[in-house]
């Protein structure tokens, strides 16, 4: 017996189809624990024990899995087009997807991998991780926010310093946050405030009092007294976001030092601490989901997606892929040819072939996947000296040197 479940939010529709694909049951379980308690044990009733679902996490994966049902997930995309199996009209219905949930792994079942957990410390590494990017993207959009307010009251404080949303930029608009208090400034009290801050830059008092006074004016008065008050309320989000950044870079490096596998991630180079959390978050640490590292090239979307009928054959972006991943190998990637001859050299070759940055960046990232996968199943961190690729390089430059 195979089952497919098509999930929602309140409630879940499930289709049980036997060995000839006939419906031997049909229900709807709640989004509950009595609910998903009831799943459970109605299909375990009918001896089905291959699940097959649109997502793979969730309280509802959880259930499955906890009452010893293998799971296989089959992606939205895949379930849109598979929907035309079954007839031309192509309409939406929980309770038929749900059917062709279970009659797919029914019929293909030996295509589909079942799904295996990461453990969890990997899963909570993950969610934190991608938490910190969540607040992240808030913090920038808080901060264009800001930017685009004080252009209109405060233009002065808007280049005073290198970014916005520094600590002591914050700090000067807390203290000045219009146009009348900054007037106030002199060279001599800006620099007793700089002090006061513990202001550690370059740039003199008197260079950012006259970048102040060569900036053109705010509002004043009555009218910059009531935009200060929006000013302040954008500065305590952003000051909080900040915080709650901070803290869960903390809890980030707490989870990464006690996980198994950190140090394969962090003896990458320029990977860091957030970095190799995000790699090691979205890859995982389930070995037998990644049997060789095309696979994982191309859930990161690194790998071209090729097609080919007849004589024609093109070469396109992968689009259905898991883009957490990609995101967080790209910018590895990116920022490693700073640090390594080889990456630098891959990437400098894919530009000289008329490639942009993006896709001269996947296709570093594609093989660094080759070397991180290595190093992955291997257990073991990455080692400049074992690098052959690299120390060829190395060896190159040395004798062109000599």
């Amino acid at each position: 017996m195979t089952a497919g479940i098509d999930w929602a939010s309140t409630d879940h529709a499930c289709c049980v189809v036997d060995t000839n694909g006939k419906v031997i049951s049909r229900f709807t379980a709640d989004h509950t624990g009595a609910g998903l308690k009831d799943l459970t044990r109605r299909l375990t009733k009918v001896q089905a024990t291959q699940v097959a679902i649109e997502r793979g996490d969730g309280p509802l994966v959880e259930a499955l899995l906890s009452a010893g049902l293998t799971v296989v997930v089959i992606s939205p995309n895949q379930v849109k087009h598979l929907r035309s199996r079954y007839g031309s009209a192509g309409n939406k219905d929980d309770r038929f997807d749900a059917f062709v949930l279970a009659d797919t792994l029914r019929t293909d079942r030996a295509r589909l991998r079942p799904l295996t957990p990461d453990s969890p410390a990997t899963v909570t590494l993950r969610s934190t991780v991608r938490a910190r990017r969540d607040l992240v993207a808030h913090r920038v959009a808080v901060c264009n926010q800001l930017r685009a307010h004080l252009q209109t009251v405060f233009p002065g404080a808007v280049g005073l310093f290198a970014d916005l949303d520094s600590a002591i930029s914050l700090a000067f608009l807390t203290r000045f946050d219009c146009q009348d208090r900054a007037d106030w400034l002199s060279e001599r009290r800006l620099a007793a405030w700089l002090a006061g801050a513990g202001y550690s830059g370059r740039t003199t008092p008197a260079a950012l009092l006259a970048r102040l006074n060569n900036a053109p004016r705010g509002a004043t008065g009555p009218e910059g007294t009531a935009r200060a008050h929006i000013t302040r309320a954008m500065l305590a989000v952003l000051t909080n976001l900040a915080e709650q950044i901070k803290t869960l870079e903390a809890q980030i490096s707490e989870q990464l030092a006690l996980h198994a596998d950190a140090q394969v991630f962090t003896s990458l180079p320029r990977s860091g601490t957030v970095r190799a959390a995000r790699l090691l978050g979205e890859i995982g640490d389930c070995r037998a989901r990644f049997p060789d590292p095309a696979a994982l090239a191309c859930l990161a979307g690194v790998a071209p997606s090729t097609r080919q009928s007849g004589k024609h054959k093109s070469v396109a972006f992968r689009w259905a892929v898991n883009k957490q991943l990609r995101d967080a190998v790209c910018d590895f990637a990116a920022d490693s040819r700073r640090a390594n001859p080889w990456a630098a050299k891959l990437y400098a070759d894919a530009i000289a072939r008329g490639k942009d940055h993006p896709h001269a960046t996947r296709i570093l990232a594609r093989a660094w996947l080759y070397v991180i996968w290595h190093c992955w199943q291997d257990g073991v961190a990455y080692d400049p000296a074992k690098h052959k690729a690299l120390q060829t390089l190395l060896k190159q430059d040395q004798q062109a040197v000599a």
